[in-house]
């Protein structure tokens, strides 16, 4: 059969709507699987028992979704069926007539080794694994491959023994056994309800560490995690934030674990980061193994997070799935909110949520505010692996934490409690979730539903008032959300802001709003905003004050602050929020910087604001601080966010701004970060935990500003710390700041770092990534170069993320060469990716959806390419979309 992704010029490929959801016609109570398993003729043998559903019509055919499969055999209640009483083409497979309840049996070829898409059943490294989310299982076997369909599943698989010797599927294991021809088989059955989406098979020769766990019912679960043999020393750090997760759900949520075994096995192929498959996850490796010499405190940190994060699934999303894809949301918002404050609970909370902020304001904000907009809860689509994006995720977690922050902690959890019990076993939508937070608190939510309904970043203009004489400070907000997309009206959003007053001191006041009684005044409190335009006095204010709105991020929103830089410094300096202190520093380098890119275009002298020195020097030797929080606090917003607070991106200006800021910092505050430096570099053994972590990170800051100076000294330093420190988050530190200067030592230690981790796919990953980021001027060509190593390869999703990806989305200051040869970079290799990996190819040419924010010359180039990419013939749905609505947009 042909390959169905694929689709002519004409005509365009179908556009699914939300509006047009409806229920299947038929339901399945039972799922049995057998697979003989083979490179390339693996054979599956189906028998799915239905029944048809009481409000569907009596004549409703039966449709099953099937792509790139050879049908062998078919038959009901045991019987084969005619070719003239079925119709099949290349997506499904519909039988036109059928009993009220029925057994079909279904026997399907397929080839693993040709997927290299990595959707359904695939061969990664001589393994046999599964990627069925969010519509895979339709290339295994002709099947109803919609979340809404859920059934209980007994699979059986079988593989030749001495290539094969693990067998794994969903659920516990209930019997396995040998074969007289070298063959062996394992049979596996899940006990609860699941989607087809949720199904897993992994079959390898993979050596397992193993550990346990007692739930808080006293029920020991086993818990397994599978690699291949060399990285089994790399499992230690999975399998105790495995247990960490377990525990915290417990005591957060009151959830536990149902099955008697927890499996996680490591893939070297993967498109996503990992998959919640009921009691078996499959983890691309990057985000699973992990030990001090290979991995950084970065890597340990996200693994703990992804762990955690598929773990929360097993109730937010496998307990209680989504109905339809447009409700993605509902499964990983929620759980994005869960991690993330899972990661706070065990890390440094300030920290957490900066990094949550800088993913949403560098990324979901700009996907806001371009062609690809869309709400948390989509309207329409063409592919929906299009729509794993930072705004159903991130955004959608941002949603969530909101509910959070206007029921209060108790109130929402009363809320889950009330979701997780009313929904168990059910495929339900976000409308659900957020009734379920209304009927256990006796609130009315209707507005904040806007939030899952509008697209957009909504713009908050705040002006403020205060009258000495009656010690009144008046605080007026309006909201305004730009259009987006196919949505020309917006209606008010109901937004939780928490805000405070602080007095010339630094001191925190006491927040009364008129017609309050005082007694029980706290120093910060949550608004409400739902209108278009509040505002809200505050009595008993002896001074006028100074405002500390948003504390924490409360709602993703874009403020319009009426402060100037000495207030912002103030903040900088003093706010008692830990977030708003970093975020009043960003918002004094962003309005700093943008004046200098003023100057810059004038070609007037670049100046340094000697404030903002001084603000920077404060806070770096300010020993009361978290240390985590002054690296972040002394970091510069990136060139990508700094372009997206300018009307026409200038990409040279803001390159030169930024590094010009770098080299002022460096000389203005050497001895400063030397000193830093120096307090911070403790020999010791490595460990995962904040206060390590945050010595690491502000360390390693220093070093980058220290060579910003033309130092011997500081040049050596940096070259000891790669040659002799006994941990990759140093080692890679070193590597990185070392592979930004065009110095001579810079390819010594660039091959010698290759040499010694060559057989490392995660750490030659990491070689990858940091010469694609270079911003020296020949580093296009030097991707182009390292595209042809034997170590890349185009067809490995974490490979090409690391080199095309980086380059594209990492660096900006050649990305977007004048010349336009980055994009003509890119979109050659989307159009070679295409062929191979639909997916990645999509995620890639993202890079290019927003050319109307560029200069007219760039403009230009970059719809060249995308015409290109149009025009070309036998686009997949996936590059189709993101070409058309960049074009459109």
């Amino acid at each position: 059969m042909t390959d169905t992704s694929k689709t002519d010029a004409a005509p365009s490929p179908k556009t699914i709507y939300l509006s047009d959801y409806k229920k299947p016609d038929y339901q399945l109570d039972s799922v049995e699987l057998r697979f003989e398993l083979h490179e390339t003729r693996t054979r599956v043998y189906s028998t799915l028992a239905f029944r048809r559903a009481p409000e569907a019509d009596r004549h409703a055919p039966l449709k099953l979704d099937g792509s790139q499969l050879e049908l062998r055999a078919l038959k009901i209640e045991g019987e084969a069926l005619q070719q003239d009483s079925y119709v099949l083409n290349d997506e499904m497979l519909i039988i036109e007539q059928v009993p009220e309840c029925f057994e079909l049996e279904i026997e399907t070829q397929i080839n693993p080794q040709a997927n290299t898409a990595l959707e359904g059943l695939y061969l990664s490294s001589g393994m046999f694994c599964t990627q069925c989310e969010a519509e895979g299982f339709r290339r295994i076997t002709y099947f109803p491959d919609r979340p809404d369909v859920m059934s209980r599943y007994t699979v059986t698989v079988i593989a030749e023994k001495k290539k094969y010797p693990i067998l794994l599927s969903n659920g516990n294991r209930l019997d396995a056994g040998d074969l007289d021809d070298g063959r062996h088989w394992v049979k596996w059955q899940d006990p609860s309800l699941k989607p087809s989406y949720l199904f897993a098979l992994v079959a390898g020769d993979l050596a397992c560490q193993e550990d346990s766990f007692t739930t808080m019912n006293g029920r020991e679960v086993r818990l397994q995690l599978f690699t291949e043999a060399e990285n089994i020393h790399k499992c230690d750090h999975a399998l105790i934030s495995l247990k960490q997760a377990m525990k915290w759900d417990e005591d957060t949520y009151g959830r536990e674990y149902d099955l008697d075994i927890y499996m996680v096995v490591a893939v070297n192929d993967f498109n996503m980061g990992a998959m919640e498959n009921k009691g078996l996850n499959i983890f691309n490796a990057s985000c699973v193994l992990a030990s001090p010499e290979t991995a950084t405190d970065q890597d340990y940190y996200r693994i703990q997070s992804i762990i955690a994060h598929e773990y929360f699934h097993n109730w937010s999303g496998n307990r209680v799935t989504c109905r339809d894809w447009f409700q993605l949301s509902l499964k990983e918002g929620f759980t994005v909110f869960r991690d993330q404050e899972f990661s706070a609970d065990l890390n440094s909370r300030a920290v957490q949520r900066i990094d949550d902020v800088n993913v949403l304001r560098a990324h979901q904000f700009a996907e806001d505010a371009g062609p690809m907009a869309h709400p948390v809860r989509p309207d329409h689509y063409i592919e929906i692996s299009n729509f794993y994006t930072v705004t159903v995720y991130n955004k959608g977690a941002e949603v969530v934490r909101m509910l959070c922050n206007i029921l209060g902690r108790e109130g929402f959890r009363r809320g889950t409690d009330l979701y997780f019990s009313r929904h168990d076993g059910q495929a339900v939508t976000t409308d659900d979730f957020v009734r379920a937070m209304e009927d256990a608190n006796d609130i009315e939510l209707k507005q904040f539903r806007n939030w899952y309904s509008q697209a957009g970043t909504p713009e908050l203009t705040v002006s403020e008032t205060y009258d000495d004489d009656v010690q009144q400070y008046a605080l007026t907000i309006r909201q305004h959300c730009p259009l987006t997309p196919g949505q020309a009206e917006k209606k008010p959003f109901h937004i939780p802001l928490a805000m405070g007053l602080l007095d010339k001191k630094g001191k925190a006041l006491p927040l009364v709003l008129e017609n309050e009684h005082d007694a029980n005044a706290q120093d910060s409190r949550m608004l409400a905003l739902t209108e278009a335009e509040q505002c809200w006095t505050f009595t008993g204010v002896p001074e006028k004050p100074v405002l500390s709105l948003g504390r924490g991020f409360t709602a993703p929103v874009k403020f319009s602050l009426p402060h100037d830089d000495a207030a912002l410094a103030f903040l900088f300096a003093h706010d008692t929020d830990e977030f708003n202190r970093w975020d009043a520093g960003q918002k004094l380098a962003i309005t700093i910087m943008l004046k200098l890119i003023d100057d810059y275009r004038a070609d007037r002298t670049l100046q340094l604001d000697t404030l903002f020195i001084q603000a920077y020097r404060s806070t770096l030797n300010n020993t009361a601080l978290d240390r985590a929080l002054v690296a972040q606090a002394l970091t510069l917003p990136s060139e990508s966010y700094l372009a997206d607070q300018c009307e026409v991106v200038d990409v040279e200006a803001i390159h030169a701004v930024r590094e010009f800021m770098r080299r002022q910092l460096a000389e203005a505050l050497a001895e400063d970060w030397l000193r830093g430096y120096e307090e911070n570099n403790l020999q010791r053994v490595y460990h995962f935990n904040a206060k390590d972590m945050a010595q690491r990170s502000l360390k390693n800051l220093c070093l980058s500003y220290l060579m910003e100076l033309d130092n011997q000294d500081h040049r050596q330093r940096c070259l000891r710390q790669f040659e002799q420190a006994n941990n990759m988050t140093d080692v890679l530190a070193a590597l990185s700041i070392l592979s930004q200067h065009d110095i001579p030592e810079r390819r010594q230690v660039l091959d010698a770092f290759y040499e010694k981790w060559q057989h490392d796919r995660q750490v030659v990953e990491k070689w990858f990534a940091i010469q694609a980021a270079s911003s020296l001027p020949n580093t296009l060509e030097q991707v182009q170069a390292l595209m042809q190593h034997p170590a890349f390869s185009i067809k490995n999703p974490n490979l090409v993320r690391s080199l095309i990806g980086r380059f594209c989305a990492a660096n900006p200051v050649n990305f977007h060469q004048a010349d336009g040869s980055g994009y003509r970079f890119l979109a050659q290799q989307v159009l070679v990716l295409d062929e191979i990996n639909p997916q990645i190819a999509a995620r890639l040419l993202q890079n290019l959806s927003r050319w109307r924010r560029f200069d007219e010359m760039r403009q230009r180039m970059m719809r060249e390419q995308l015409e290109r990419i149009a025009g070309h013939t036998g686009l997949s749905k996936d590059v189709y979309e993101i070409t058309s609505r960049s074009l459109e947009g």
